[in-house]
C-alpha cells in the first residue's frame, strides 16, 4: 500500500467521525455550566458505626476494627477521617450473605 494511499484513507476516516459528531447536538454554554446531576438514592442506606456492626455481626468492637483497618479490609469500610470507621448497612448485609453462602459450598463439599 502506497503512502498517498494511506493518507486516503485516513481523510476518509476523519470525514466520518466528523460527519458523526456533527450529528450529535452540542450542549449549549448554560448546560455546560450546571452541575453534574447528582444521582438521587431512592432508598436510604444508613451509615452505620462500629458499634452497629458488632451488634450485627456478634462479634467485638476490636474484631470489626481489626477487620476494617488492614491494607485489604475484610469488612466493607467508609474511612471518614481522624479514624472514623463507617459501614453501608446493605454492604454488611452482603457481605453477610456471602459468608453464609461459602459456608453452605464448605458444607456441600464434605
Amino acid at each position: 500500500m502506497s503512502q498517498s494511499h494511506g493518507l486516503r484513507d485516513l481523510r476518509l476516516l476523519d470525514r466520518s467521525i466528523a460527519s458523526r459528531e456533527s450529528h450529535q447536538q452540542m450542549p449549549s454554554f448554560e448546560e455546560l455550566q450546571r452541575p453534574f446531576p447528582v444521582q438521587r438514592v431512592t432508598q436510604i442506606d444508613p451509615l452505620l458505626t462500629v458499634e452497629d456492626v458488632a451488634e450485627r455481626l456478634n462479634v467485638t468492637k476490636d474484631w470489626v476494627w481489626d477487620h476494617s483497618s488492614r491494607k485489604a479490609p475484610y469488612l466493607p469500610v467508609i474511612r471518614v477521617g481522624d479514624g472514623t470507621l463507617r459501614y453501608r448497612s446493605s454492604q454488611i448485609e452482603e457481605f453477610v450473605n456471602e459468608r453464609e453462602r461459602l459456608s453452605i459450598l464448605r458444607r456441600k463439599r464434605r
